[in-house]
């Protein structure tokens, strides 16, 4: 029984010692895995502060180093969890913006898987990094976006278009009612609202382009046809950028279509309008032709140049608007001939308006009662001053005109003409008379000279000097004044009244309405002798 007993006894202690030994080795391997795990857990979470956990208790029992680990494992599975939730977080966010960013917002589903092998701080820094970077862009893509649809919005004011269809054409998140934050950033986008712009700017160009055309078109007629100014106020809204840059126009509705067809139909109502008073047009151009050759002392036939604009009218073989475009070829042409002649048609005048003071000084000094005190006679003694001194610069003005003249034919090859009279030829002329005036001048002295001889000869036989009997009148004759200005051709002919002494007063007359040459003053003492010495003659000087 004792035995037996004992037998029982020691199988019992073998159990217990057996049990003891597996408690022991599921301790030790509770105890590794624990340690694996809070190993694994501090690698993953990158935090170095548990690193020595294992080794604080290790001379303890294995249950005490349990119990030293357990709340470390606890501590670092709370941190994994909230790390792994701030991942998800952070992920989500990313995966959400880059879906926006590429359009692809709507087919994700689900929340991004965590990498639970490596949820360090380190690693969550790169996440944030990466998110701010990526918020930065969607804001700067919203940003743009919104610019995008201001100016579509302009665009779409100035042009008269629907800003809702337009826009909503591109995304239908884009429409006003939506909140900022919902709008489409994605690269399609923002592609098709730049090409919506672009086209948008393109329509605006040939829309201003076309109303610049029209506004042209209409301040053309309007001109051509002087309109009123009533009715040139009624389409001011289009005339108002004829001048302006596509940035200029920014009006609402200023490039609508309907604006548009409104200046086309008034553009086509005014060109028939135009149709119907060519007639009235072209001679008013003709006038304005006829006016800038008349200033430029060009002769023409205008009688000529209305009947061939009447022909062309009547039998239709140009176009209206060939015909005024012709015509206002011509007087662009005129005005350049006139531009071109205007510095010796100055000349010209100042030559002529010198003749003039030279003419009225002649008469001045054949007046025998110039010098009586008569009302104004200080006046005219001024003006005789003055004119003695014009008269004297009269040789250097017609040298050069004719310097001046030469150089204009030599350039263009043709011959300057005054009225239809060349005018080298009135100063070739003009030079001739002045010559022969002053021979008349110099053989008036010679003839005084030869009297008061005379006179002095005959004294001692008379006992005293005989005075030469003054004629009557000795006032030059004079013809008509045309104010210095020639209207016909300067003529030398002899044959004029059948008589030499006729041809010299028909030719002083000549000199007269041309171009007066009394270039020096005769005096009426002169003129006396003058007289008194062709009375014992009757030959013509």
């Amino acid at each position: 029984m004792l035995l037996q007993i004992e037998q029982e006894c020691l199988d019992v202690y073998k159990r217990k010692v057996e049990q003891a030994a597996k408690s022991r080795a599921e301790l030790l391997v509770t105890l590794s895995d624990a340690k694996l795990e809070l190993s694994t857990l501090v690698s993953a979470l990158g935090d170095k502060s548990f690193l020595g956990v294992d080794t604080v208790k290790a001379s303890g029992t294995i249950k005490e180093q349990l119990a030293a680990i357990a709340p470390a494992l606890e501590q670092l599975w709370k941190q994994k969890e909230e790390r792994v939730k701030e991942f998800s977080d952070v992920q989500s966010q990313i995966q959400k913006i880059c879906g926006e960013i590429t359009g692809s917002a709507n087919e994700q589903a689900g929340a991004p898987a965590v990498d639970e092998s490596d949820l360090s701080l380190k690693k969550l820094n790169e996440y944030q990094v990466k998110l701010q970077e990526l918020q930065k862009e969607k804001s700067d893509r919203l940003h743009k976006v919104l610019e995008f649809v201001g100016t579509v919005h302009d665009l779409c004011a100035v042009l008269g278009m629907d800003f809702f269809s337009t826009i909503t054409e591109v995304h239908p998140s884009l429409d006003d009612k939506t909140c900022v934050q919902s709008k489409s950033i994605s690269n399609d986008t923002l592609l098709r609202l730049a090409e919506t712009v672009s086209a948008l700017h393109e329509d605006k160009k040939q829309r201003i382009h076309k109303l610049q055309e029209l506004a042209t078109k209409l301040t053309d007629l309007w001109n051509l046809m002087d309109t009123p100014e009533e009715e040139r106020r009624l389409f001011d809204h289009v005339t108002c950028n004829i001048s302006a840059s596509v940035d200029e126009v920014a009006v609402p509705g200023a490039l609508a279509l309907d604006l548009i067809e409104q200046a086309e139909v008034e553009v086509e109502r005014l060109d028939q309008l135009k149709s119907s008073r060519m007639k009235e047009l072209a001679f008013k151009r003709q006038v304005e032709l006829e006016e800038i050759f008349a200033h430029a002392h060009i002769e023409i036939d205008p009688e000529a140049a209305r009947e061939k604009i009447m022909a062309l009218i009547d039998t239709g073989n140009v176009e209206p608007a060939e015909l005024l475009a012709d015509m206002d070829n011509q007087i662009t042409k005129a005005k350049e001939e006139a531009l071109s002649r205007k510095e010796i048609l100055d000349r010209v005048e100042k030559w002529m308006s010198a003749c003039e003071e030279e003419s009225w000084l002649d008469d001045y000094n054949r007046d025998d009662n110039r010098y009586n005190a008569s009302r104004g006679a200080h006046l005219n003694l001024k003006r005789a001053e003055k004119a003695r001194i014009l008269v004297n610069k009269i040789p250097g003005m017609v040298d050069t005109l004719v310097a001046k003249t030469r150089a204009w034919e030599e350039d263009r090859g043709i011959s300057f003409k005054y009225n239809g009279i060349p005018l080298l030829a009135m100063l070739d002329e003009y030079a001739m008379l002045r010559q022969e005036r002053e021979e008349e001048k110099r053989r008036l002295r010679d003839q005084k000279k030869f009297g008061e001889q005379q006179n002095t000869e005959q004294e001692p036989i008379f006992s005293s000097r005989s005075t030469p009997a003054r004629p009557a009148s000795t006032k030059k004759v004079v013809g008509p004044r045309t104010n210095g200005t020639p209207g016909r051709r300067l003529s030398l002919s002899a044959s004029q009244n059948g008589s030499r002494s006729a041809a010299k007063e028909g030719k002083r007359d000549s000199m007269r309405v041309a171009a007066p040459t009394n270039f020096v003053a005769i005096s009426k003492e002169d003129a006396a002798s003058h007289v008194s010495g062709t009375d014992r003659s009757p030959a013509s000087p």
